[in-house]
């Protein structure tokens, strides 16, 4: 493979062998055009249902049958706007083509919506009824069960219909944030103290985040934050538009709470969701200001400021690694999962699907997008480091859960609850960790493994449940019609850091902004999640460790039963009791042993 580029780019220079072959989802932009258009004119098919879904069990099998197949091509359509506007956000082409498919994704709820709300009128008992007559519908069952629970919240059939009518519109407040993030916010080139110009973008700040130069790192993000700052206004009201969207839908459906609606759509219960936030607010973080006092010793700051906090703790050794060496290590780390997953991430890692390039308007950060009936896409930027293997590894391990999810599972029943989602590729990354903890080591190479797993946990544990405590508070104050400013945004966001980090770490006005920076608070209650996935990864990996190929086909089997499962019995599928804090408790308490073993490291 060609040396990864070092510089942004234009998306026509980059070489294709670091690139995603989107010619497997459409062979051409006209071919797109084709089924775009082919889409829009057969979802007039459905109507032929309108007001006889439940007219008898075969009439329901066909609708849902007919249903599935026009989800599965619209979600190609979807997948190949969205990801070429992830390769390149400055093109106008894909601009137009992304607000084209957010036309025809509403024009399909609104066509399909009228299949719900007459499923509606099914009880469980007729259902019991159609599943004798038709047994392929046992295929349905839960998705048929999913919407009949959801009958208190539901509204008349033409409020549904008017209501998904307005899905485009009610995306726009996430839409103009990517939009504005990718296309339109530049960033200024900032000077350090030798006199030196460094460039500075959305996608290159994470590198001088985590840079070793404590100059670099804070000359970074003070420009940074004040380019941030000039926006935070617009963001606040664009983020308040999101959550009162929410909270009027949610009264609109008869739940007490936004908080309420949005966890019933993931079938989670109240308890398990404040457990994930409280427990591990309260016992983690004694550890993790551990782990900040240990790197303000090591890296010997006289002050730890919150941009220090992603200081890497041995800035001189920081192990590179080629794209294909990585994935050799992945697939090693990876043997104990058997043949039929080794597959799947063998084709993933040499089939290109895998976008490692920097290139000027390309997505942030790292996804996985999975679109049935082809094969997964994971978006991320390669610096030769071996960090990214990690980041590879976590992207391949949605790969792999959605890759079998789809193989075993229909359309309709792939998509587990988000509470689960996070699980799979977490798992990658413990297995990696303790693949390369399992390897003979130096003193130095097991302080910067184990600071790679602290990442892991960082990310999910701290990052993602600070975000999650933020939007905890801001529903609340939602619900109590406290209008969201931006200056209510930054002071509860300072507030939330204080509470956690104490006073172990000193906080100015950009860490305020933090919550200008990801895009989660615009999809729910998502940013908890990681952590229930991470706890769930970690339960597992340990018994994997122990068990072995038992423990294996445990994780296999839930990774196989996407969403035929309620979250909780997915993860019980798995190994994993989370109706209970022990499995929160004993991943914090893992975590704390991590930290005092670096500490014992760095003595």
């Amino acid at each position: 493979m060609a040396q990864l580029l070092n510089k942004t780019v234009r998306r026509s220079e980059v070489p294709v062998e670091q690139t995603w072959n989107l010619e497997d989802l459409f062979s051409s932009s006209y071919e797109w055009e084709s089924e775009l258009i082919a889409v829009k004119e057969d979802l007039k098919l459905l109507k032929v249902f309108k007001g006889r879904v439940i007219e008898n069990a075969a009439t329901l099998l066909a609708c849902m049958n007919k249903k599935d197949a026009l989800t599965e091509r619209l979600g190609k359509i979807l997948a190949y706007a969205s990801l070429k506007q992830s390769e390149d956000g400055t093109n106008p082409e894909n601009q137009a083509n992304s607000s084209r498919v957010g036309g025809v994704y509403s024009l399909f709820n609104k066509e399909t919506s009228f299949i719900q709300s007459e499923i509606l009128q099914l009880d469980e008992e007729k259902l019991k009824l159609f599943l004798a007559d038709e047994p392929e519908l046992q295929d349905f069952q839960k998705v048929i069960l999913d919407v009949i629970v959801t009958k208190p919240h539901k509204l008349s059939p033409d409020a549904e219909e008017i209501l998904s009518a307005f899905s485009e519109v009610h995306q726009a407040p996430y839409m103009i944030y990517q939009r504005s993030l990718i296309s339109d916010l530049s960033f200024p080139s900032f000077q350090t103290d030798d006199g030196e110009s460094h460039h500075l973008t959305f996608n290159t700040f994470p590198n001088y985040e985590g840079s070793p130069n404590t100059d670099l790192r804070r000359k970074a993000y003070k420009a940074y934050t004040e380019k941030l700052s000039q926006y935070k206004h617009t963001y606040a009201a664009t983020y308040a538009t999101e959550v009162k969207k929410q909270v009027i839908e949610s009264r609109l459906r008869n739940f007490d709470t936004v908080t309420d609606m949005l966890l019933h759509s993931q079938q989670v219960t109240k308890e398990m969701y404040h457990n994930q936030l409280d427990i591990i607010q309260k016992e983690l973080a004694p550890h993790m200001r551990k782990l900040a006092k240990l790197k303000q010793r090591v890296l010997g700051l006289d002050t730890m400021k919150y941009c220090d906090l992603k200081a890497p703790l041995d800035p001189e050794f920081n192990p590179s690694t080629t794209y294909e060496e990585a994935s050799k290590i992945i697939l090693k780390s990876l043997e104990v999962m058997g043949p039929e997953y080794i597959a799947i991430m063998e084709e993933g890692l040499n089939n290109r699907w895998v976008d490692m390039a920097d290139n000027v308007g390309k997505g942030s950060g790292a996804f996985c997008s999975s679109p049935y009936g082809v094969h997964p896409y994971i978006l991320m930027t390669w610096s030769d480091s071996m960090r990214n293997a990690y980041t590879l590894a976590h992207e391949l391990g949605h790969a792999g859960h959605f890759r079998l999810a789809g193989r075993y599972q229909r359309i309709s029943s792939t998509r587990p609850s988000r509470y689960f989602v996070e699980a799979p590729s977490t798992m990658n990354e413990m297995l990696l960790s303790q693949h390369l903890l399992s390897m003979p080591n130096d003193k130095r190479m097991r302080r910067w493994i184990i600071l790679q797993s602290l990442g892991t946990y960082y990310h999910n544990f701290v990052t993602h449940i600070l975000e999650a405590e933020l939007q905890r508070r801001i529903y609340k104050l939602a619900d109590e019609d406290t209008p969201i400013t931006a200056k209510l945004l930054c002071e509860e966001k300072t507030s939330v850091l204080s509470d956690f980090w104490g006073d172990s770490v000193e906080l100015d006005e950009g860490a305020g902004l933090t919550w200008m920076r990801q895009p989660h608070y615009y999809m729910g209650l998502y940013p908890y999640t990681y952590s229930a996935g991470l706890t769930a990864s970690t339960a597992a990996a340990k018994q994997i460790q122990e068990e072995g190929e038992p423990a294996v086909q445990r994780w296999l089997e839930a990774l196989k039963a996407g969403s035929t499962l309620q979250p909780l019995e997915l993860m019980q599928l798995a190994g994993v009791d989370m109706s209970t804090p022990e499995p929160i408790k004993t991943a914090v308490a893992h975590v704390g042993s991590l930290i005092d073993e670096l500490e014992e490291l760095f003595h």
